[in-house]
């Protein structure tokens, strides 16, 4: 319970003149449905008695329930208002939670089940903020004051009512006790088959290149039997208290019938008060399916508040340090003794230290597997050294932010995310104060300034997700020009140019020359071509060096392990 009160205390104080209005607005409802059955009473009593005025009690009714009517409307209004605001805070606060979680979480959770927590379960929660929090609450207090009203009226009508009350209040532990975990089975399944059709339809040449339908339809069976199961004992269960409610609801208007009968033929209770104790019975009744009605959706809710609690708690391997401690201008990089795996029973990088100094630039050679791409992602704080430090400016980078690090590292690797958006948000990331004279500048360093002219709406055309309209070529050139408009003091190139044809290379080529002015860079090789114009050389074989130092040095020594890669032509390196 304290994790629910958190939540709410989180995301309503924000709108707590909303809630309040809310909170008036119900009270006024519960109000009104207390009151018409009394008027009722009345206006059946006062028929016992010639030349009595009924009128009196027919118009209060007639009016309170137009008022309730009013009242309900806008209390609708408000708790759909106040739940979407405050979901929608915390799927802001979740989303930016996640991006700064650290590689190895994201590696063990798909985009699929993320997805579904961000969305799936939060959407779920909106009914918690809105229609349990103000509607459950203000059932529970008109059931409070139907009993208390039927204890004025008579106390075996009174009694009636409590026990009822508190046997079916009995039945909400164990069902709410078995039934979440069934819910969370349910929205788990739901999570899977979101992630499974996210991986399947991203990579749909490969399947159906190589054959691989089969398997596909044979996964989306298991995973669909699997959701019918959870979704099916989920919904069952559910069920359970209703009926267990709708036979009560039975047994206690038989009970308040009986009694009223009785008490009546003994003058003990008037035909008005039979029926106004008869009409409370159907507004508890009511009262209580509603409850019940919404009972399921708490089960649902309390099941999406634990997985995305979970996903709140869960916490980042790397830690900022107090940051403010790098060195403006071109940093230099070195490695003392890194050591590091993606496991701990499995290393990638081995005893790793090296120097490069400020404004030099270091080519990266290795067979796949070598720990190439790793070695850059710890310079970035992708993941930290196990063993070792790495240091910027003298500076150990776990001292630093991540966000200070991102400011002054610029990435390209062969893979280039864009987004549904325009070139400009594209290549400014979103980023409002970059102009668009800097964005020119950018696209005429790499020769694009005739290729946006061929664009429809120039910088305000659209880019379809994942960049399907433009090709491998033009989508990494595009990603060079962010780097540019970045304007880092480290730049990292992890085979930036493995997709481009070599007249788009040689292209590149001067583009990445302009880039690494004033720079230090990384470039991780894939051609001979993309090292030529490096300062030093990095060889990496299984995770250790094997060789470093100057590049005309290297490529002068003819026993150098670089000097025969450069003599076979690099195949040796991408084999």
């Amino acid at each position: 319970m304290k994790r629910y009160l958190i939540l709410l205390r989180t995301y309503l104080f924000s709108q707590r003149f909303n809630v309040c209005m809310l909170a008036l607005l119900l009270l006024g409802g519960i109000g009104l449905e207390l009151l018409s059955p009394l008027l009722l009473q009345n206006f059946i009593d006062t028929l016992q008695y010639p030349g009595s005025s009924f009128f009196i009690p027919v118009l209060l009714f007639f009016c309170f329930t137009i008022f309730n009517q009013l009242c309900t409307t806008f209390a609708s209004y408000l708790s759909e208002a106040v739940g979407w605001r405050a979901t929608n805070e915390l799927r802001v606060d979740l989303t930016l939670h996640c991006l700064n979680l650290d590689m190895h979480f994201h590696k063990a959770h798909t985009p699929g089940v993320l997805l579904e927590r961000v969305d799936g379960d939060i959407a779920t929660l909106s009914d918690f903020f809105s229609n349990f929090v103000f509607v459950m609450l203000g059932r529970f207090l008109l059931l409070l004051g139907i009993i208390v009203i039927a204890f004025m009226a008579d106390w075996r009508a009174g009694l009636l009512f409590l026990i009822f009350t508190i046997f079916l209040f009995s039945l909400f532990k164990p069902i709410q006790k078995r039934g979440v975990p069934m819910f969370q089975a349910a929205r788990q399944a739901d999570a899977e088959l979101a992630s499974f059709f996210e991986e399947r339809l991203s990579s749909l040449e490969d399947i159906s290149g190589n054959g691989a339908q089969p398997y596909v339809m044979e996964r989306l069976n298991r995973l669909s039997r699997r959701i019918l199961h959870t979704a099916r004992l989920s919904s069952v269960y559910g069920r359970l208290f209703s009926g267990a409610l709708e036979i009560g609801a039975k047994a206690l208007m038989a009970a308040i019938l009986t009694l009223g009968a009785s008490l009546s033929r003994h003058g003990q209770m008037s035909l008005g008060t039979i029926y106004a104790t008869f009409f409370y019975t159907n507004l508890l009744t009511n009262s209580l399916i509603e409850i019940t009605f919404h009972l399921d959706g708490f089960q649902k809710a309390l099941a999406s508040i634990q997985r995305v609690t979970e996903l709140h708690s869960a916490t980042s391997a790397i830690v900022d340090g107090e940051g403010g401690l790098l060195p403006d201008g071109p940093l230099a990089l070195r490695f003392e003794h890194v050591t590091f795996g993606y496991a701990p029973e499995k290393l990638v990088l081995h005893d790793i230290s090296f120097e490069l100094r400020s404004g030099r630039t270091l080519g990266i050679l290795g067979r796949t597997g070598s720990g190439k791409t790793t070695l850059t992602r710890l310079l970035y704080r992708g993941y930290d050294v196990q063993q070792g430090a790495i240091l910027l400016g003298n500076t150990d980078i776990r001292r630093t932010t991540r966000a200070e690090l991102c400011a002054r590292i610029g990435v390209v690797t062969q893979d280039v995310q864009l987004f549904q958006a325009s070139i400009r948000e594209n290549l400014t990331l979103f980023n409002p104060n970059i102009s668009d004279t800097e964005i020119m500048h950018a696209l005429a360093e790499l020769h694009l300034t005739q290729w946006l002219a061929e664009q429809p709406h120039g910088l305000d055309t659209v880019l379809t997700e994942g960049g399907g309209m433009l090709s491998s070529g033009e989508a990494q050139l595009l990603a060079f020009a962010r780097v540019f408009l970045h304007n880092p003091d480290i730049v990292i190139l992890d085979e930036a140019s493995s997709r481009l044809d070599p007249a788009t290379e040689r292209l590149l080529q001067q583009a990445i020359g302009r880039l690494l002015q004033g720079r230090t860079g990384i470039i991780i090789a894939h051609h001979l071509d993309t090292i030529q114009r490096v300062d030093d050389i990095l060889i990496l074989e299984g995770g250790h060096i094997r060789e470093h130092g100057e590049r005309h040095l290297l490529a002068s020594d003819p026993t150098s392990r670089f000097s025969q890669l450069i003599q076979s032509g690099l195949t040796e390196v991408i084999a």
